[in-house]
């Protein structure tokens, strides 16, 4: 009877010891990402899970003028992975982050994305071969809220060819959606960033690399928020990003790394 007893004890702890883990809270991690690492973020939260299983990450994706914006608004983000460095640092300025906090974690680049059965010569004639009549429209991302815009923008004005092009420009609201007006057949042309045209959307087009020289270095910055409500994982998730693991995946989504 007592055996009989002492096991029942065992297995009520075990029960109750297994009920607590299973109940365990997980902690949330809150990122905002640019548009541009639609891909890359994916694979960074699930790297990331996989070596933290008490956290989950929900990413939040969009043009990183407007993902500032909201932060401006109190919106809930503990990490900021921006296009470029020009956002977190008026998020420093504006007392939403610390300076030593910002990190730059990749370098963008801008390609130029045909549509399959394209025959414009890009890669001949470089970008005066958007003065063809037949290039009718143009997508980029809007330069006034996303960084791989402007650069498109300044590519265009180093090539000698903004005016012409101007007229036919299509504006995405970011990058992402630059990306949809290429692949639904409203824009001849796109001027996106390499991470998106490498991806399984974009499948089947012409990827033609922007010579550098035509845009500024768009370098990418990480910040973690003052007011994130898990900073220490905020800390976390940035330090894997740039890891090792982390730069592998951003150098197979088309990155360059610092």
């Amino acid at each position: 009877m007592r055996r009989a007893i002492a096991l029942a004890v065992v297995a009520t702890v075990l029960l109750v010891a297994t009920a607590a883990r299973a109940e365990a809270p997980r902690h949330t991690l809150a990122v905002a990402a640019a548009a541009n690492l639609k891909t890359a973020a994916v694979e960074l939260k699930k790297g990331f899970e996989a070596e933290h299983p008490d956290a989950e990450v929900t990413l939040t994706l969009g043009a990183s003028g407007a993902v500032f914006a909201q932060l401006q608004n109190g919106a809930p983000f503990d990490l900021f992975l921006s296009a470029d460095r020009e956002y977190p640092q008026k998020a420093v300025a504006a007392g939403l982050a610390k300076a030593e906090d910002e990190k730059v974690y990749a370098f963008g680049k801008l390609v130029a994305w045909l549509p399959p059965g394209s025959t414009l010569p890009l890669e001949r004639d470089g970008l005066k071969a958007l003065l063809d009549p037949s290039v009718k429209h143009v997508a980029i991302a809007n330069p006034a809220v996303a960084p791989f815009g402007r650069a498109a923008a300044a590519a265009l004005q180093a090539a000698g060819v903004a005016d012409v092009v101007r007229p036919k420009l299509v504006l995405g609201t970011s990058a992402s959606q630059a990306a949809q007006f290429a692949t639904t057949g409203a824009a001849d042309v796109a001027f996106l960033p390499m991470s998106l045209a490498l991806g399984q959307e974009l499948a089947g087009g012409r990827v033609v690399p922007v010579p550098e020289g035509l845009y500024p270095r768009i370098e990418q910055a990480g910040l973690v928020l003052s007011a994130a409500r898990e900073p220490a994982l905020a800390q976390a998730f940035l330090a894997f990003v740039l890891g090792e693991k982390g730069r592998a995946i951003l150098a197979r989504s088309g990155y360059g790394l610092p």
